[in-house]
């Protein structure tokens, strides 16, 4: 990584923090606010659509790149469909649009970037596999975009989570050798720009992400791993998420069981039951960061060592987060 591109993101996580104290008093004026209710992890009214400040400096820094061809791995497939997935997302927070609309969106975004990138990501396959492939890649980020959605319930709990990962995909392509023009520098940056948004998300948050921030992260973490998977490394690409996958996916399947309308929010992933139970929003984000370091350290093992024990390892370490956070009894 060069020098230009480090500075470049300790001048976004500045960026980032400074838009996020910036939108506080603007959103709150716009009335874009959060109030409690009875599905709700927060006591006090909050604004939301924070993730403004990181989606605008992210794009800024992937649109100059791009065009200036200092990153050429990153297509503008990748940066229009941000671009579009941040603006619906945007109307949500706003308006408040029907599942069918934002889902609409989102398949068309993901269904467009893997056409342009598939050559790119399975090139040289026969047809009948890279179809194959392109399917279950559909599939695995719209559903990637979906949980990332899903799991922002707690504050800091989405800005904790995409730092680890994009942390940990910086880590592997760098030991790995591996990386392109980029691939280390874009999951630091997406860290960066999150970093500086969580100063005023961490509990007590003074403003929430909204959609605009969770479904633009979800689409562009979920990129850095299909190409961290593609790459090679594709056990790393399972371990660095494998909490928010594993809360958001086993959660999802119980409700969608009993019959559930699994889209409507609710209370019951395991951070949520945690938390109901009296943990409090900083412990809760401490164990699942705690839970995220041994599971950083696993993915960059499974580079150059086993990578089917190191993803063994991750799913033990992600059972007992799980288990740590729902031992609890229900609070009194």
């Amino acid at each position: 990584m060069s020098i230009e591109d480090t500075i470049t993101i300790v001048i976004i996580s500045l960026l980032s923090c400074g838009l996020t104290r910036a939108l506080i008093p603007v959103l709150t004026k716009k009335s874009l606010i959060d109030h409690p209710n009875e599905r709700s992890s927060h006591i006090a009214p909050t604004p939301r659509g924070g993730g403004w400040a990181i989606a605008v400096p992210v794009l800024a820094v992937l649109i100059f790149k791009s065009a200036t061809g200092a990153w050429p791995d990153i297509s503008w497939a990748v940066v229009g469909s941000a671009i579009a997935l941040a603006g619906i997302s945007w109307l949500d927070d706003v308006r408040s649009l029907g599942v069918k609309t934002r889902l609409s969106v989102q398949l068309a975004a993901v269904v467009i970037t893997v056409m342009v990138t598939a050559s790119v990501l399975v090139g040289g396959m026969p047809m009948l596999p890279t179809i194959a492939v392109s399917i279950a890649i559909v599939l695995g980020w719209v559903w990637f975009i979906n949980l990332y959605n899903f799991m922002d319930g707690i504050d800091g709990i989405t800005s904790v989570q995409t730092i680890f990962i994009c942390i940990g995909a910086a880590v592997v392509h760098w030991i790995s050798g591996t990386e392109a023009i980029g691939s280390v520098a874009l999951p630091l940056l997406i860290a960066g720009a999150t970093a500086g948004f969580l100063v005023w998300n961490w509990s007590p948050a003074k403003i929430f992400m909204g959609d605009i921030g969770s479904v633009f992260l979800g689409f562009i973490v979920g990129w850095l791993l299909i190409e961290l998977a593609f790459a090679g490394h594709w056990a790393a690409a399972i371990i660095l998420p494998l909490y928010y996958l594993a809360d958001a996916t086993i959660t999802l399947g119980r409700r969608v069981l009993r019959g559930d309308k699994f889209w409507e929010a609710h209370r019951e992933h395991y951070y949520q039951r945690a938390h109901q139970a009296g943990l409090g929003h900083n412990d809760i984000v401490r164990r699942i960061a705690l839970g995220n370091i041994i599971l950083l350290c696993l993915a960059i093992w499974s580079v150059n060592g086993p990578s089917l024990f190191a993803l063994a390892g991750a799913i033990c370490v992600t059972g007992i987060l799980l288990f740590e956070l729902s031992k609890r009894p229900p609070a009194s």
